[in-house]
């Protein structure tokens, strides 16, 4: 997976924020702190399209920008990755398991359940 940069990742959450395609004025003015130009942004676009990270449609007569996946998913492959670079996966789930909250637990709970009765695998405890 390629990690996004700040920049990338900013553009990203206008995105994400917005929920409809937007043009690449549109995402400049979603970042004023920023004060960026359109072909900064556009630049960062391509790039982002380039990795997958975006579709850009023609809509009339500006192209818009819409993100391919949720930010959820983008989350959940960091996750993902991290767990990857641990020398001992089952640890590095206990820790984070330990560190949840009693709603995010339960969540957790019934996403596994659910993982587990897709894959034919008994619930543990079951």
């Amino acid at each position: 997976m390629a990690r996004l940069g700040e920049l990338e990742r900013a553009v990203m959450e206008v995105l994400w924020d917005a929920g409809a395609p937007r043009t690449a004025r549109q995402v400049a003015d979603g970042l004023p702190a920023r004060d960026l130009a359109k072909t900064t942004v556009l630049t960062v676009l391509s790039r982002l399209e380039a990795k997958g990270r975006v579709v850009r449609c023609r809509d009339e007569w500006a192209h818009t920008y819409e993100a391919t996946a949720a930010r959820e998913d983008y989350i959940a492959e960091l996750m993902h990755e991290a767990l990857g670079d641990a020398g001992d996966r089952t640890a590095a789930l206990v820790r984070f398991a330990g560190q949840v909250s009693a709603e995010e637990a339960a969540a957790l709970a019934a996403a596994l359940g659910e993982a587990q009765r897709r894959a034919g695998v008994s619930p543990a405890g079951g």
